[in-house]
């Protein structure tokens, strides 16, 4: 039998929710939908949607690390933005973070978040061992 493993974060939303920001058993870790929530209804990076995924992405990175996986074992993402217009933002920032990885990944328009500010969220699933080695 796999042990469980949460892993948490700074994140009030956890407690508030009843979740974690990432569980992990055996070899597959799930992190749940992450965003870049900050302090008092903020988002770090502002209006700037690519900012927004580009902190996500460094958020879920840290969780998967703690977890004992990185970005080579993602091999699914699901993202969630506010505006599909501004879609290539988004986009860039996860090319910049998953390069020759090339994890499956979708993109959906939701209406928006628990907090106005945020643009964008992010859920990433890893198999430890999936691990792509780049050409």
């Amino acid at each position: 039998m796999s042990t469980r493993i949460n892993i948490s974060s700074p994140s009030d939303f956890e407690d508030v929710v009843g979740y974690s920001r990432a569980v992990r058993i055996g070899d597959h870790v799930a992190v749940s939908g992450t965003t870049a929530a900050g302090p008092g209804g903020t988002a770090v990076g502002g209006d700037d949607i690519g900012a927004q995924a580009r902190e996500a992405l460094t958020r879920i990175a840290a969780a998967l690390r703690e977890a004992g996986a990185d970005l080579a074992d993602v091999i699914r993402t699901r993202i969630f933005v506010t505006d599909i217009g501004r879609w290539p933002e988004v986009a860039a920032a996860h090319a910049e973070f998953f390069g020759a990885i090339r994890p499956a990944a979708s993109m959906y328009e939701v209406k928006g978040f628990i907090t106005p500010a945020l643009l964008v969220e992010i859920e990433a699933d890893a198999i430890l061992g999936g691990r792509v080695t780049p050409d």
